[in-house]
Order: C-alpha cells, then structure tokens, then sequence
C-alpha cells in the first residue's frame, strides 16, 4: 500500500468511514498442533520475518549475497521446504497467513536442517510493497492460489493487472513469475492478465503454458487435482525490463 493510499484510509478511518479491503484470502487460524506452537516459538528468532521491521536488507537476512526466491501463500511448506532444501545456493522466503501453516514450514525446516528459508506470517501484497526492495527477486512463486471459482468473486484473485505490476518492480531485470493452479478458468485468467502486462515476455514455446519446472515439486494439491481429473498449469513469465 502507497504512503498516499494509507493515509486516505487512515483519514476516513479516523473520521468513522468504514472502508472495504478487498482481500485475496481468507483469514483462517485454526489450530495450532503442539508441534507447531513450538516450532513458532523455537524458530521464529532465527527464521521469522515481521512486517513492521520495514524494508529487508538480504544480505544481513541471510548472511550472504545469494539470489532470493519469493513464494506467496506457501500453505503448509512443504514443497517450500524441499525447494530450499534441494538449492541451498538460493535463498527463499515463504508469505503464509494461516498461522499453522506456518508453524508447519518451520517444524519441517528445522527438521531437514534448512538454514536458507525465512518466512512472513503476514499479508502479501503489504509485505511485497514495504519490505522487498525493487529489482531484487530471482524469481516470484504464486502456486495455487485460491482461485474464487465462483464469477462475482474473480475481483478477489489475487493475479490482477494491478499486483502484477506492483510485483514487477520487484523482479531483477530476467526474474521470473511462476503461477501454477489446477483451475482451468483461473489458469486463463492469469494467461490473459500476464499477457496484458507490460514488460513481461511469456517463456513457453507455445506462448501459453509451460510444462512443470523439476524444480517445483509435485504438492498435495496437484496430485489432489490429478485424482479428480484436473490439469494443471504452470505459467511461467519473464521481467524484460
């Protein structure tokens, strides 16, 4: 969120206006598992990142200067967990708003030994926007998202014009935004929006979709989708400029 945009709802709020966020998920607590609760408390030293500690220095996040992934909406980690424990040459950083999931990342981090993983218990597009520098991610993740099947509910996906340019400046110049979900429609709507934007340039040989990246690992979800006869896409697009 812009300094402009906070302040005009900070006004309105100030002046008793109720004003609607339109969010692109839905908040669920849940609860925490006892392993959970104590991976939080163990880890989040070490491991945790706060939204209001502001914009990221990587270098002293990470203690070296290795290229940043970025992966919204990591679910319960486990997949994030793999990727960063398969590259530990790479660093990642996991957004989750669902606390046990988070819990999860962590108690499955600190069991492989990850040490290249940092994560955020926090709001997405606010983390993207105060505390990720511009020009500074390898790659984006956004592997299946909610996909608000539903038509009156589009508006709330969260691949919109809007968030993918704001997600751009935040890509190195040959950063990559990779999308995957098992929802057809959602998969056409994030191929018409990417191919919309500006500056992005598609990386399939069929200027759609890309076959699954080895990189990504096969999550619950995808092989959810497969028992039920869903495809699944990857979208792949690359920063230009």
């Amino acid at each position: 969120m812009s300094d402009t945009s906070k302040t005009a709802l900070e006004q309105a709020e100030q002046e008793g206006k109720y004003i609607r966020k339109v969010r692109s998920f839905v908040k669920r607590e849940g609860r925490l598992t006892k392993g959970q609760a104590k991976a939080l408390e163990d880890n989040w030293t070490t491991m945790g990142l706060n939204h209001q500690d502001g914009l990221l220095d990587f270098t002293k996040v990470f203690g070296n200067d290795n290229p940043v992934v970025l992966e919204i909406g990591f679910g319960m980690g486990k997949s994030l967990v793999e990727m960063a424990k398969n590259a530990p040459d790479t660093n990642f950083i996991g957004i989750e708003v669902h606390r046990p999931g988070v819990g999860a990342c962590l108690m499955d981090a600190s069991e492989a030994g990850v040490t290249n993983l940092r994560v955020y218990e926090h709001d997405a597009v606010e983390v993207l926007a105060d505390c990720i520098a511009d020009g500074s991610l390898a790659k984006l993740q956004l592997f299946f998202p909610d996909p608000w099947h539903k038509k009156r509910h589009h508006k709330r996906r969260i691949v919109q014009p809007e968030f993918v340019e704001n997600l751009r400046s935040k890509l190195k110049i040959g950063g990559v935004f990779h999308m995957a979900t098992d929802w057809e429609n959602y998969a056409e709507h994030m191929l018409e929006v990417m191919t919309a934007a500006e500056k992005f340039q598609n990386q399939s040989e069929t200027n759609d979709y890309v076959p699954r990246p080895d990189d990504r690992p096969l999550t619950k979800f995808e092989q959810r989708g497969h028992r039920l006869g869903h495809g699944v896409w990857d979208l792949m697009f690359e920063r230009k400029v």
